[in-house]
Parts: structure tokens; sequence; C-alpha cells
């Protein structure tokens, strides 16, 4: 006869479960339990922190007795104990309530499948118990789905609406998982130049990729010409991915595109991405922040020079405080920078990191003080992308 189990979802919502442990096993399972509306009560000797502070859950801090199961739906043994949980299946089996053995699968009444949840999907693998084995399946079909290679539309990516997807710092492994889904299921992708070029060439042949680096009318026109785009495609028909390198709120004008898709009756999703400010110091081996260092840390955008009419930065207010300075867009007027931050009181010595290309295969670190920054910027060549880190952090890893 065949022992194959019989798939099945549990709508498990406002019913009671009985988790019997709290260890590792169990804190793995009960984020899934709670988030399915279950009434979970916990019944263990000892729980882990995050078991006992999890909320949603009704934990008991006890050895597990006959009786512990009266009026649940579904069961899980998870203790470390092989006489426990026998005995908590044995219970389960008098009263026909299915139960899942987290140590021996094959001696339960239910076997825990490796679930994946895409774009409204879930995805459960089961092969026999071999949990190593679903879950290497479980991931695969996640992969595929993630990428494209698998499609599964979702209600997010639908014809006649925009999303305004952050691709990250430059590594296309850093673009997110939503960000990515969304992207395999684009009729028409409008990119930024810094959006990583990786991720336009796994796009399938139909898709129309326009480079917004190179829209016409010049660069005061630019932003205008971008908002008509995306809401004529749309209009169209056509479900549209604006791609924006880092994050498209963090100095991407992103919110004026959402102001115009939205006046012009399109829907917009937005997809935040992984900020350049933060992860490419991170991936150069530099923090910033870390504890005893520095309690703050600002990104500043340097497109508009100090004392300038159209500057909205207070640079005596970031010269006189010891945290991090972050500055984007800022080579070409690095000199006035440095300038302004040691006549407002900043040591020369305060430690400088820059890196350019950053994440990717060309990334290139300089460091510097603030005193000399911009005479090794100018003799090292370096040119944007570039990202420059100021404050003490900056030194470590040196």
């Amino acid at each position: 006869m065949s022992q194959n189990p019989y798939l099945v979802g549990l709508r498990l919502t406002g019913r009671k479960v009985v988790v019997v442990g709290g260890g590792s096993v169990a804190q793995r399972r009960l984020g899934l339990l709670v988030g399915s509306g279950a009434d979970v009560h916990v019944v263990t000797r000892s729980a882990t922190p995050a078991v006992e502070a999890m909320p949603g859950i009704t934990l008991v801090l006890r050895n597990y007795r006959d009786g512990d199961l009266d009026g649940a739906w579904y069961v899980l043994a998870a203790t470390s104990d092989p006489q426990v949980n026998a005995a908590v299946v044995a219970e389960a089996d008098r009263r026909r309530i299915f139960c899942v053995r987290a140590d021996i699968a094959v001696e339960g009444s239910a076997v825990t499948p490796a679930t994946l949840d895409h774009a409204g999907l879930t995805v459960g693998v089961l092969a026999g118990g071999q949990h190593r084995r679903s879950a290497t399946i479980r991931s695969a079909i996640a992969e595929a789905l993630q990428t494209g290679a698998v499609s599964a539309p979702s209600a997010d990516a639908v014809p006649g609406g925009v999303a305004l997807v952050g691709a990250g710092p430059g590594d296309p492994e850093l673009i997110t998982v939503r960000g990515r889904r969304l992207l395999a299921q684009a009729d028409v992708v409008i990119a930024d130049r810094l959006a990583p070029p990786q991720l336009l060439g796994e796009l399938p042949p139909h898709v129309e990729v326009i480079d917004a680096a190179k829209i016409p009318y010049g660069r005061a026109m630019a932003q205008e010409a971008i908002n008509a785009l995306l809401i004529e495609h749309a209009r169209a028909g056509r479900f549209v991915v604006r791609l924006k390198g880092g994050d498209p709120f963090v100095f991407a004008r992103g919110y004026e595109e959402v102001q115009a898709c939205t006046a012009a009756g399109v829907p917009v999703t937005v997809v935040p991405g992984v900020t350049s400010a933060i992860a490419v110091p991170a991936l150069a081996g530099v923090p910033v922040t870390h504890r005893g260092l520095n309690h703050e840390f600002v990104v500043v955008s340097g497109h508009v020079a100090p004392g300038h009419p159209e500057s909205l930065v207070n640079w005596d207010a970031l010269a006189a405080m010891g945290g991090t300075i972050v500055l984007l867009m800022a080579v070409e007027r690095i000199e006035q920078f440095c300038d302004v931050l040691l006549q407002g009181g900043r040591p020369a010595q305060t430690p400088v990191l820059v890196v350019q290309h950053g994440t990717t295969a060309a990334q290139y670190l300089l460091r510097a003080s603030l005193a000399d920054a911009p005479e090794k910027i100018r003799a090292e060549g370096i040119r944007p992308p570039a990202i420059i880190v100021i404050g003490p952090v900056a030194g470590l890893g040196a």
C-alpha cells in the first residue's frame, strides 16, 4: 500500500493548534502557524527567548501531560525527548487529531511540507519525510519564480500599471525578491543608468527596454519625459517597471513619478531598494554606525554646492556633529564640501573613505583624511558613481 502523504491546505483560523516543545524546531514553525490565524498553544518545559517573546501564542511552561491536546485540530510534537514525542502522537491518534512528529516524520499522522509564499501563491513540497530534499526542491522553485524562469503573474503586476523598483547599489543579486519578481513580468522597463545591466540582460526578448539616461529634451526636461513615458505605456495596457539604482526614494525623484502616475489615474506600486548610501560602505568593510564611535549618520546629496541659493543643507550643523556623513553625487564638488566641513570645525584628520563602483567587480577604494581627500580623489581619477563616507567609522578596517 502506498505511503505517500496526501498534500492538503488546512484552514486554521480561530482553531486550536497545540505545539509541544519550545526549542528551535518549534520556533521555526510557530511563525507560520500564528500567521495562519490559528489559536496556538505551546506546552514546553523550557522555551527559547524568541518563543517566550513571540506574540500570538499561549505559552505554558511545564511538562507535557495527557489531556493537553483536548480541543485541538492540529498538533506538532517538537520536543528533544523521543518518548514525549511518541506520547503526543499516541494521544493525538486516540483523539483523531492529525499530528506532526518533528524528530521522526514517518511516525506522525501528518508531515510538514517545505513551503514558500510567492505573489499570493503558497507552494508546498513533500519528499517522504526527507526534509533536506524537500527544502532543496522548494528553494529551486523559489529561485525559478523569482527570476521569471517559471511565470506566476501577481496582483501587483497588472496591465496598465507601473512599479517603481529599486534595483540596489550595483550588484544584481542585491535587488529585492519582490523587485526581481515584478521585473520578470514587465512589458516595458524604463531603466536608469545605475540599474545593473545584468538584470536587463535576463529579460525576455519581447520586453521593451528604454534607457532613461538617453531620453531626449535635455537634462531639465528628462524627468517630465520619463513621467510621460510611464503614463503613455501604462495607458496602452502594458505593465511598466521603472528600474532605478539604489532606492527609488533616496535622491532619485521617485516620488515625483508616483505623483505623476497618481494624477494620471495610473496605479503605481513602490518597491524599496537597497540604498547605496548604506550598502556600498558596508560591502567595502565599513559600517555607517558603530558602537562607541557614533550615534547618528546623515546622507547628503552633493548635486548642489554649499552656499548655492538652492542648497537646503545646513553645513554648519553637519560640521559640528561627530557622526557619519555619507555624500552621494559629490565627486564633482568634493573640494567645496571638504572646505565647508573644515571651516565648520571638523578635524582635518577625520577619516574619509571613497568607494567607486561599489558592490561591483570594478569596485575601487580610496582612503584619505578630510584635509587631503580632494587631492587624492583628483590624483586617482575618481569618477562617479562613487560614495564618500566621512567620519570616525571611515577609519575602520584600514
